[in-house]
């Protein structure tokens, strides 16, 4: 049955201009200082654009390709876009060149709003030629025509309200592409209902109440701020690069606009935790910390615990583009009990299931599963795939019918979309999920198949390693196990025969890795754009196979 209910995620920006007209909608870097907006001054941008931009063309169901950089024009024309009704299509542009085109080409967009620099990329490579024909400059426009930012905020009638268009829950709100860290990046279709349902999820699993100050080091969860009523710091940072952030700012940004709830990458949290407990930095505003985009380890959560007030959780979620939030765990669980099963190569609990959200475990495939039966279900401790269903649950990957075919299982009685995360891992005794790592990244061997993040997790505790990763290099037709290890940053004159010595001894007592005998040194692992935190297994296994030929 189709829902029909108007859902509009822009209706709350209005919404908060009415209730608090006064207060900072965002706070963005600027040459002098940060560049404030309060909800009354966004919301009226918005409408000044969504009427500029409907006045050119760009209507309801138009699918708009959006490459800004974080700035008050990003949200702008972000919600506007939401009060038309129209589709923006979001992809990171760090993805590299050929990633970018495909995605572009599958997209279709009709419209393109971009810096010059990316209309110059527009050109210069064919992005988009055959579907687009509207195109907006943020900036300086050149050679290409079109309008500028300006001419489009210009065509607006004075003093108009812009009312957002009474979309319904099923229509398509959004094109987020994934970060493609473990195959080409894929457009996942939102729906408005999607994002209604995030916001109460995330609203309800963190207790996050109106009138909290939010550091989002990821764009796109600034854009959440308004309808969970919060105010949105974006901070001095590359968003392509978290895992190179200079900690200072991000301190700073905490400590002067007393941020209560912060959400960074793994890689971002470990750069600042360190930096942190090196300079004894207190952070006492934060009421909640935020980390997901790969398994965080203990070590990581610990650090930065210590710099927050007494009874202050990091939470880990999990999740992905295509359902986010699935399941949370808080650091107090995890340092209490989990991370010392971690240690003894059981996984990473990622947490119980949020309220709404189903999980189960299937046996472990590479094929189309087109419809549920309960037959597939793996019995609790049994690691195999993890499927989930509920409200935040994706249906479709935009003109990618291959992928969805993979990834979606329909669910006969009663017709809802069952998602495969492509995650292996289990359920505990108590309900909780523990993830042990891609399906795509198991290694299978002539004794058995080896799951990356239990393996690691073992040659991990090793005080000079700061990170592992598992990858199988084929030779003569027989899959071998090679670990991959890249150092701890402050390590010094290391012994790297020595070092792989204890690292293999480490390996020899446990009886899932004492299989592995090869060990190779990188000297900085290949991780996805979006976090820096998601190894690139399939690049270092092609670079292991060339160091053993």
């Amino acid at each position: 049955m189709t829902d029909t209910s108007f859902v509009n995620i822009a209706a709350h920006l209005p919404a908060m201009a009415q209730r608090h007209p006064e207060t900072s909608a965002i706070m963005v870097p600027g040459r002098r200082g940060f560049q404030q907006l309060t909800y009354r001054q966004l919301n009226e941008e918005c409408d000044r654009l969504a009427h500029g931009l409907e006045t050119i063309g760009i209507g309801r169901g138009m699918r708009t390709v959006l490459m800004t950089p974080p700035s008050p024009e990003f949200f702008a024309l972000t919600f506007a876009l939401f009060k038309i009704g129209a589709i923006p299509v979001m992809i990171d542009p760090g993805m590299g060149l050929g990633n970018l085109g495909q995605c572009l080409a599958e997209a279709k967009p009709e419209a393109f709003i971009g810096v010059s620099k990316a209309h110059f990329a527009r050109l210069l490579f064919g992005w988009a030629r055959k579907s687009n024909r509207i195109n907006v400059t943020v900036g300086r426009r050149f050679f290409w025509g079109g309008y500028t930012l300006n001419q489009v905020r210009r065509l607006r009638a004075s003093g108009s309200v812009f009312e957002p268009a009474p979309t319904n829950a099923d229509d398509t709100a959004a094109i987020l592409f994934t970060s493609g860290s473990t195959g080409p990046p894929k457009g996942a279709a939102y729906t408005r209902g999607i994002f209604a349902a995030q916001v109460e999820l995330l609203q309800k699993t963190y207790g996050i109440q109106p009138g909290e100050i939010d550091l989002p080091t990821f764009p796109l969860f600034a854009l959440f701020a308004p309808a969970l009523g919060m105010s949105a710091v974006i901070p001095d940072m590359d968003f392509t690069r978290p895992g190179q952030v200079d900690p200072r700012k991000i301190i700073s940004a905490i400590q002067d606009f007393r941020v209560t709830n912060l959400f960074g990458s793994p890689a971002l949290i470990d750069r600042v935790g360190r930096y942190g407990e090196t300079h004894h930095v207190r952070l006492p505003t934060l009421r909640r910390v935020i980390s997901a985009g790969a398994p965080v380890s203990a070590e990581t959560i610990q650090r930065f615990a210590g710099l927050l007030a007494p009874g202050v959780q990091v939470f880990t979620p999990y999740g992905a583009t295509e359902a986010l939030p699935v399941s949370s765990i808080g650091s107090d669980e995890i340092l209490g009990e989990t991370k010392d099963k971690t240690a003894q190569a059981a996984g990473v609990c990622v947490g119980r299931p949020v309220e709404g959200m189903t999980v189960r475990i299937i046996r472990i495939s590479d094929e189309p599963i087109p419809n549920w039966s309960d037959d597939l279900l793996l019995p609790a401790g049994e690691v195999g795939e993890i499927v989930l269903d509920g409200p935040v649950v994706t249906k479709e990957y935009f003109n990618r019918p291959q992928s969805t075919a993979l990834a979606k299982i329909l669910d006969p009685d009663n017709g809802r979309i069952i998602h495969r995360m492509g995650d292996l891992g289990y359920l505990d005794e108590h309900g909780r999920v523990w993830f042990c790592g891609r399906k795509s990244q198991r290694v299978i061997t002539p004794s058995g198949t080896l799951f990356t993040i239990p393996c690691e997790a073992v040659f991990n505790q090793h005080p000079r390693v700061y990170r592992s990763a598992l990858v199988g290099v084929s030779k003569n037709g027989t899959t071998h196990p090679v670990l991959c290890v890249e150092v701890e940053k402050n390590s010094k004159d290391i012994d790297l025969e020595s070092l792989k010595r204890e690292i293999l001894k480490l390996g020899a007592q446990r009886t899932h890795t004492r299989g592995i005998r090869t060990v190779l040194f990188h000297p900085r692992f290949p991780v996805d754009i979006r976090h820096n935190a998601k190894i690139f297994r399939e690049k270092l296994a092609k670079w292991a196979a060339k160091q053993l030929a």
